[in-house]
């Protein structure tokens, strides 16, 4: 039974209500050792009755990573359900659970995607409560997997239930958290995860110490039934209550009589452990040996701890003595459950090294061939074993095979230690290193790193290293020092294929230094003799001819991107994660059609094949393109959901980068909130890293004070990002026509006179109609004024079939003005009414208002403002994308495939999208869409 706790009970209510009712909900639980957070999960097991499924697990500090140990528990019962899942997330669960062969590079990702439609299918009949205890401990791969899939729980019908301690002050508790990594190749090196740990965002209830009247009521109902020896006398039974501070474990545990209460100044967590040492100590000796394999054993199988223990001389009859003190217990699913997790740590603490390294072999030598049976020999190793290196080589390649980087780490450093060459050792040590950046343990990658490198005289093995180390800096933000380490080292005597990739990551590094680092990595990318046969080398060609061209630098004919694309897949390039480049280098030289072309192809083959990693990378390219195509709302849709893939899985750099472009599309649409909300959030990326989407929330920020007529702050800013150290990004490129608007407003047109002349060139070097057609508008502005005509003329007939609305509507108002100005308000008249009737089809407020203003000012009636065209600007842009997926005939099913949703949260959206549009089926939702 629970004491007191009225507040944790009435929150697990409300969480099983919700499920009962179709909600999904997440509650993080809490709180010290033995604060009680086990005891609210129970009751969360009984509350939810017969009418809930109930799956749980508990986390176990163990010595080794065991990749998804925890979730193939948690959710073994329901691997008869794999089958209702997609292909790909089927396959992914299935190669982590050891089911089918994983395949290589697994996008661990799409594992917690599969995950969260796993759950979805098991509460399809009934609500479902899933109870996960010590989360601390679980295994990384399995709390990835586990945390995409709470973040995106919606209308599923989960309650899903985590309890984890606290690692504070006196604590000396293992497991502590880390941050949530994703791996490599979503458009740059191997990503770590957010500095809070991964935990973070969750709704979290903490526990804290029972009030004094319901710790006076456990400890007089618990000291007859849990205490034996001498009652405590009134003043011990107070110092008990004071040092126990509400902690019902220590009520019940600590020492019962006033000489044994001496603390010694102890944490409470430490003199807990005693007092369990004392509890083992008087046990059998059998007894004892069982219980240490008992806490070895990381899965609590009875068999496997009962045949190692009678390998160490204990029988089964040796279990009945700490199942009689209550120190055990064995479930129906013959698992040992020690009775607190301190306990367990207890045991292991207290045996002698010699005791545990045999209970690890005992183990070793009971289980089928493994991971586990090489683990556990591994651990008992005191001596180097060739033939035991090699077998945990193995393991950890199977664990890179599934996504689980950190397992794979592990188990190559432990390899190196027992492999009895120098070389052997150090090379093992690299991949350890490689792996961990992988992980995105950083200061675990650089130790490794360092002692690899101590070891070995090989310049290929140290431009390994330094890739390592440079991946390291990236993600703290020390651009110039990554940019530098991988330029040196792809200009050491290694492989062309290896520079290639290193140059590639140089490339992103040197993007955030300046133009001169960009142009030099990509001119050793150019110079690099690549055979045709390799897959990088369509890119390294690729690359200078688009981006060199916009710095001002000579480079070779740029080749169509689709035809580079088909090369490089050709010559053997993963698809789309070695391609994602091409679609933002495209973006660079303003071959915008060519991203949207390129980066709908593989976004699309990235759903089809489950990359999800590199969903949100495609997805920023796509709606860039989107946007700057004028297509405003597909832009919204595109990269609102690349904001959720990559806040889900921890990607700091792209959700700063979609949260920057979202504020954009704020700022255009005049929701001031909104964008500064947005924009606020993009600059505080999650991590130690400047945010990546600085440039993109600083325009956002001056458009919002341009279309609101605040020249002069829009000219600061715009005027900053224009030439500092950003303005060779594509957005800083984009903002030079923004710029000369607003300085040319202020009437200081000299502020824009050399981001103009640069632009100048780069729209020469673009090549592109809608490009000239800017330079020509900002040439207007510009003057002199008897050529601005000709000019905006000039302009209005390029904008002509480039799809580019917005844009021309803008020229158009500008023209509008410049006619009303000289006097012309019959001829200002048909541009502005055509600005006008664009911007508020768009949806762009302040520019309609804008245009509404200067036409009234031509002494014609302006109309009333008119509402964004169509039903379904009513929809948020979830609903929107899935309705426009519903209107072309797919299942609920297939949606929630596509967008990685459930298809109980799709029928969710659909449910509340019917109202709003004034309709009642599929039927006339296509018919809407037709129109």
């Amino acid at each position: 039974m629970l004491y007191g706790r009225e507040r944790e009970r009435a929150a697990v209510d409300a969480l099983l209500d919700g499920a009962r009712g179709g909600r999904s909900g997440v509650l993080l639980l809490r709180g010290e050792p033995g604060i009680g957070k086990t005891a609210v999960l129970e009751y969360a097991v009984a509350a939810a009755g017969d009418g809930f499924r109930v799956v749980r697990a508990t986390g176990v500090e163990y010595e080794a990573e065991l990749p998804f140990a925890g979730l193939s528990l948690l959710l073994s019962s329901g691997l008869d359900r794999l089958d209702a899942l997609p292909g790909p997330q089927r396959r992914s669960l299935e190669g982590a659970f050891g089911l089918g062969e994983p395949a290589g590079g697994a996008d661990r990702l799409l594992t917690g995607l599969a995950t969260l439609g796993l759950l979805a299918e098991l509460a399809s009949e009934q609500p479902l409560l899933c109870v996960v205890d010590d989360v601390q401990w679980l295994d990384r791969s399995s709390l990835d997997a586990l945390l995409i899939a709470a973040r995106r729980l919606q209308a599923e019908g989960v309650a899903l239930l985590l309890a984890a301690r606290d690692t504070g002050a006196g604590e000396d508790a293992g497991g502590a958290e880390v941050g949530v990594g994703v791996g490599a190749g979503e458009g740059g090196p191997a990503r770590p995860g957010t500095a809070v740990g991964p935990l973070a965002g969750l709704p979290e209830l903490r526990l804290t110490g029972l009030a004094e009247p319901d710790a006076v009521r456990l400890l007089d109902d618990r000291s007859g039934a849990a205490r034996t020896g001498p009652a405590l006398t009134g003043p011990a039974r107070r110092r008990l209550l004071a040092e126990a501070a509400g902690n019902p474990l220590a009520l019940v545990e600590l020492p019962s009589t006033e000489a044994d209460l001496a603390s010694g100044g102890l944490a409470l967590t430490s003199r807990l452990r005693i007092a369990f040492h004392g509890q083992v100590t008087g046990l059998p000796p059998a007894t004892q040996t069982l219980l240490l394999v008992a806490a070895a054993e990381e899965n609590g199988e009875l068999d496997v701890v009962l045949a190692a223990a009678a390998a160490l001389g204990a029988g089964a009859d040796a279990l009945e003595p700490a199942e009689r003190a209550g120190l055990v217990a064995v479930g129906t699913d013959r698992r040992f459950a020690f009775r607190h997790p301190l306990l367990r740590a207890a045991v292991l603490q207290r045996a002698p090294l010699q005791q545990r390294l045999a209970a690890h072999r005992a183990l070793g030598e009971v289980l089928e061939e493994g991971d586990r049976r090489t683990w556990h020999l591994a651990l008992a190793a005191t001596t180097p074993d060739a033939g035991l290196a090699d077998a945990l080589e193995r393991t950890a390649a199977r664990a890179e095979a599934r996504g689980a980087h950190g397992g794979a780490a592990a188990a190559y450093e432990r390899a190196a230690g027992l492999t009895p060459d120098r070389d052997g050792a150090t090379r093992r040590l690299v991949l350890a290193a490689e792996a961990a950046t992988e992980e995105g343990k950083l200061e675990l990658a650089e130790a490794l790193a360092d002692r690899a490198g101590a070891r070995t005289d090989s310049v290929f093995a140290h431009a390994l290293l330094d890739q390592v180390r440079a991946v390291a800096h990236f993600w703290r933000g020390a651009y110039p020092a990554a940019y530098r380490l991988l330029l040196d080292a792809a200009a050491t005597d290694i492989e062309p294929a290896h520079a290639a990739r290193m140059l590639l990551q140089a490339f992103h590094a040197a993007w955030y230094v300046g133009e001169e680092p960009v142009a030099t990595v990509l001119d050793r990318l150019a110079a690099l003799p690549l055979g045709a046969d390799e897959p990088l080398a369509p890119l390294a060609r690729h690359l200078p001819a688009a981006v060199l061209p916009a710095l001002g630098r000579p480079a070779g004919p740029l080749p169509d991107v689709r035809a580079t694309a088909a090369a490089a897949r050709k010559a053997g390039a993963e698809s789309p994660v070695d391609l994602v480049q091409l679609c933002g280098a495209t973006l660079v030289l303003g071959r915008d059609h060519e991203t949207l072309e390129l980066a709908a192809e593989l976004t699309a083959e990235a759903r089809v094949k489950g990359t999800v990693g590199v969903l949100p990378t495609l997805q920023f390219f796509l709606a860039e393109a989107e946007l700057f195509h004028g297509r405003h709302r597909d832009a919204e849709v595109t990269a609102t959901e690349g904001l959720a893939l990559a806040r889900d899985t921890g990607q700091a750099q792209w959700t700063s980068q979609l949260a920057s472009l979202l504020a954009c599309v704020a700022a255009l649409a005049g929701a001031d909130e909104r964008c500064a909300e947005l924009a606020a959030a993009a600059l505080v990326p999650g991590s130690a890293a400047p945010a990546a989407g600085e440039p993109w929330a600083h325009w956002a920020l001056a458009l919002l004070d341009l279309g609101r007529g605040r020249a002069a702050a829009a000219a600061d800013r715009l005027h900053t990002l224009t030439t500092g150290p950003y303005r060779h990004h594509v957005g800083a490129t984009r903002a030079v026509p923004d710029l000369v608007e607003a300085a040319v407003r202020l009437g200081e047109p000299e502020r824009a006179a050399e981001p103009y002349e640069r632009f100048a060139r780069w729209a020469a070097a673009a090549g592109t109609p809608w490009a000239e057609a800017l330079r020509l508008r900002c040439q207007a502005l510009l003057g002199p004024d008897e050529l601005a005509e000709s000019a905006y003329r000039a302009a209005l007939d390029l904008h002509e079939g480039a799809h580019r609305p917005f844009e021309r509507a803008r020229t158009a108002l500008l023209y509008g003005e410049w006619l009303r100005r000289e006097r012309r308000r019959t001829d200002a008249r048909p541009h502005l009414g055509a600005a006008l009737e664009v911007f508020e089809r768009l949806g762009v407020e302040p520019w309609a208002d804008r245009a509404r203003t200067e036409l009234t000012a031509t002494g014609t009636a302006a109309p009333a403002p008119a509402a964004a065209e169509g039903a379904l600007t009513v929809l948020t842009p979830q609903e929107l994308q899935i309705a426009r997926l519903a209107a072309r005939g797919l299942t609920n099913r297939d949606i929630a495939a596509q967008l990685f949703l459930s298809p109980r949260t799709v029928g969710h959206h659909l449910y509340k999208a019917y109202p709003k549009l004034g309709i009642a089926s599929r039927t006339e939702l296509a018919a809407l869409f037709r129109a």
